[in-house]
């Protein structure tokens, strides 16, 4: 990648920012003095020298409850960020992806805008694991078809993971996200979802946190998970 998008994705600067570090000749390749236009390849060595430190970043973890709303709330509706305003280490934070409405469990809150697409861009199919429950008893027959994939009426969905953990519960972990996906492949196999909780986005599990509250992903964790993103 070009080395002032290199900057930007680390955190030292913005794009713009980044040419004027390496025109101010602050910016080493391999021990090179880089110039503008340089691209960067995995395996090599960028130094920043200068006295400015690259961007920190927080992720937290946080349990939705239902009724609140991932993105744009309408009037009389709480957001998330309305529901998170008294806790401090959420402030200036936004939430990377969306629970609907009526679904609660794990949100990753952010200030790093780079997780954002390498999150959620379908291309990158990174895990999201939900616990289901149903109205109607589930057939015998429901893990099997659902893993294989629904067709959805605009589209079929890709093969998944499906456990059934009860006569009305089941569990699900898929690679993409389309649209209130599980409730309508729920409902294209003749059930209706009553409840549906995520609890796991890739490395990141809800575990015990509480509903309503959030916790912060760090260390080994944090690791994990943004190595995974190629961060």
């Amino acid at each position: 990648m070009r080395i002032n998008k290199y900057l930007a994705s680390q955190g030292y600067a913005t794009r713009r920012g980044g040419d004027e570090l390496v025109a101010n000749k602050k910016v080493f390749i391999n021990g090179r003095l880089a110039v503008l236009g340089d691209k960067v390849e995995e395996t090599d060595v960028v130094e920043v020298r200068t006295t400015g430190k690259p961007t920190t970043y927080t992720y937290l973890a946080y349990n939705k409850p239902k009724g609140v709303i991932s993105h744009s709330p309408q009037e009389g509706e709480d957001d998330i960020r309305a529901a998170l305003k008294n806790i401090p280490e959420a402030k200036n934070l936004f939430p990377v992806g969306r629970l609907d409405k009526d679904s609660h469990g794990l949100i990753i809150l952010s200030d790093d805008g780079r997780i954002t697409d390498r999150l959620l861009n379908p291309a990158h199919e990174h895990e999201k694991e939900y616990k289901v429950k149903t109205v109607e008893k589930l057939r015998d027959s429901f893990a099997k078809v659902m893993a294989a994939g629904v067709d959805i009426g605009d589209y079929t969905t890709k093969p998944c993971t499906v456990e059934r953990t009860g006569d009305f519960t089941f569990r699900i972990t898929l690679g993409e996200g389309k649209k209130h996906q599980i409730r309508r492949m729920v409902d294209a196999l003749h059930n209706t979802v009553k409840d549906l909780e995520r609890i796991r986005v890739m490395n990141i599990k809800l575990g015990n946190l509480g509903e309503g509250s959030v916790r912060k992903i760090e260390g080994d964790e944090l690791k994990v998970f943004l190595k995974s993103l190629g961060l």
